[in-house]
């Protein structure tokens, strides 16, 4: 019998997210956690069983502690996760990586990291916890993604970048090898990142460039 799973969020991601542990087999997805949709409501094929505040109960009353947080925005994920130690401290986050992903033996991957179809990390990468690795974005030898940071669908990342603490690659940015990204850091899509970006920056271009300065919590650029 697969493992039973909650997954907190109901939106878009939620779904990807959703696809991918289907297609891994590991776990079983006993319902959603989401603060919009009705409780009893369904969100692709799964029950929305409560609110945040809920999850005391909800877990004792099914009697398990293991879920994934299911939200694209890094710094909301980072947040909800803490928010879910403070109230289940032994609450188990799962990592879940699709069958078409393709994982060098001694990569590292965080709890809570999602990697998704197609997705590539190579010999030596460390990924971090609560990361999300989307649809085919790659990661050369020996990069690191800090913790609760992404790449979009399509991103490529050469060996040993570094993308910081909840920082952002959008759709399709190509990332040189060597260079590192700051914490805070959102890269636009389609951008070529060829030199070193700060923490808390919006930059995109190709060249990229700095654009401004932007708050941890400021949501992504639509």
């Amino acid at each position: 019998m697969n493992i039973q799973v909650i997954l907190f969020g109901a939106g878009g991601h939620a779904e990807s997210v959703a696809g991918v542990i289907e297609a891994e087999g590991k776990y079983a997805i006993a319902g959603l956690i989401d603060s919009k949709k009705p409780i009893g409501s369904l969100a692709f094929g799964y029950e929305v069983l409560g609110r945040e505040g809920h999850l005391p109960d909800i877990v004792n009353k099914m009697n398990f502690k293991e879920g994934l947080v299911c939200i694209g925005d890094n710094y909301q994920r980072s947040a909800l996760t803490g928010r879910i130690k403070n109230m289940i401290p032994d609450f188990n986050f799962i990592t879940t990586i699709h069958p078409s992903a393709a994982v060098s033996h001694d990569v590292t991957i965080g709890s809570g990291t999602v990697v998704m179809a197609q997705a590539a990390i190579n010999h030596g990468c460390r990924v971090g916890a609560g990361c999300i690795v989307n649809t085919k974005a790659s990661l050369d030898h020996n990069s690191v993604m800090e913790d609760f940071s992404s790449l979009a669908p399509g991103v490529t990342c050469g060996g040993q970048a570094f993308i910081g603490f909840c920082s952002a690659v959008g759709l399709g940015a190509n990332v040189l090898g060597k260079i590192a990204i700051g914490n805070y850091t959102v890269v636009g899509a389609g951008s070529l990142v060829n030199k070193v970006i700060g923490d808390n920056k919006v930059a995109y271009g190709v060249p990229v460039q700095v654009i401004r300065d932007r708050n941890s919590d400021e949501p992504y650029l639509r």
